[in-house]
């Protein structure tokens, strides 16, 4: 009787120890911990943030829903551990901001998530072509800047950058040093309306000057070549101290602004204390060409919160085996 007790209690406890290793295995490393991301109020952001707030929750974090800030809150917050991450770390466009909240004492960042985030000016290309407009210097010229004139002041009128984005820095400190002021008009507010409206004047077949980004879903709907023309600037000059930096392209063009990569950044505590996600942020890499996509989708219908979440998921399941590599190196960082 004591043989058959004996054998039970070990193999009870033999059994026992399994399931402890398993249950131990399968713990995950952020259990019990609470995650704020943040993004600006650019819908556009919302895929890349979502892409990454569900590699977190397949870490076992609780991911709140993402707030949408300014940018200069933004960094503020992550610097003061009141937001966890920002996926749209534009580097080095947004690096003012990044210094100004605290630099590397308070961020962690590393590795690239988007390659390739070009800006620019651009024009459409009949207009480019039947006056020969390759250079935004050329808009010195009375004459040639009224070809852009959308309200009758004899300006051009550029549809520009929103206060606080960071672009409107470069575009502003260029309509200076390139002797734009008295011809062009700087355009500000709301972009999303203002390029609407600027897309409706080209399909009028009103001639266009205006300022835009990729990643983003003019892109896709102004169609740089077919539509559109990139302009160059007459030489290289940025604010502040990116002053002496030379923003020439590797193909040899100018276009005014650095080719930026797109960074996640998050609080530095944080991450010290959990290096799983301080490791899925350094792998993530998200295709440039995806995000243009996605966002043309929202132009054309497919934007609210439901839609942008089926496009996240849709692109999880398409990528899977990478977006499963990238959970389970995170994962072995602990």
């Amino acid at each position: 009787m004591k043989y058959i007790w004996k054998t039970v209690l070990t193999t009870a406890i033999a059994v026992s120890a399994t399931l402890s290793s398993a249950a131990w295995a399968e713990k995950l490393p952020g259990e019990g911990i609470t995650v704020q991301p943040i993004q600006s109020t650019g819908a556009n952001e919302t895929f890349q943030t979502l892409i990454v707030n569900k590699a977190m929750q397949a870490l076992g974090y609780t991911v709140k829903g993402t707030k949408e800030v300014d940018y200069n809150v933004a960094y503020t917050s992550i610097a003061a551990g009141d937001a966890t991450y920002l996926a749209v770390n534009w580097n080095p466009l947004h690096n003012a901001k990044y210094t100004g909240a605290g630099g590397k004492d308070k961020f962690y960042r590393k590795g690239v998530y988007i390659s390739g985030a070009a800006q620019g000016y651009l024009i459409d290309k009949k207009t480019a072509d039947k006056y020969h407009i390759t250079n935004i210097a050329q808009l010195k010229d009375p004459k040639i800047a009224k070809l852009f004139d959308a309200n009758g002041d004899g300006t051009a009128d550029l549809s520009g950058c929103n206060p606080g984005w960071g672009c409107e820095e470069v575009v502003e400190h260029q309509l200076d040093v390139f002797g734009l002021r008295q011809t062009v008009t700087h355009n500000q507010g709301n972009y999303a309306a203002i390029i609407a409206d600027t897309i409706a004047r080209y399909k009028k077949g009103d001639s266009i000057l205006y300022y835009t980004w990729v990643p983003y879903w003019v892109s896709g709907v102004l169609v740089s070549g077919k539509d559109v023309v990139w302009l160059e600037v007459p030489f290289s000059s940025l604010p502040g101290d990116r002053k002496g930096i030379d923003t020439t392209q590797p193909n040899g063009k100018n276009y005014g602004f650095q080719m930026n990569g797109i960074r996640i950044l998050a609080n530095k505590k944080f991450t010290d204390a959990n290096p799983a996600a301080a490791k899925l942020f350094s792998l993530m890499k998200l295709n440039i060409n995806d995000v243009n996509a996605e966002n043309l989708m929202m132009v054309q219908g497919a934007n609210k919160p439901k839609d942008i979440e089926a496009h996240a998921n849709g692109w999880i399941k398409a990528h899977q085996k990478q977006f499963d590599a990238w959970v389970e190196n995170a994962k072995k960082a602990i």
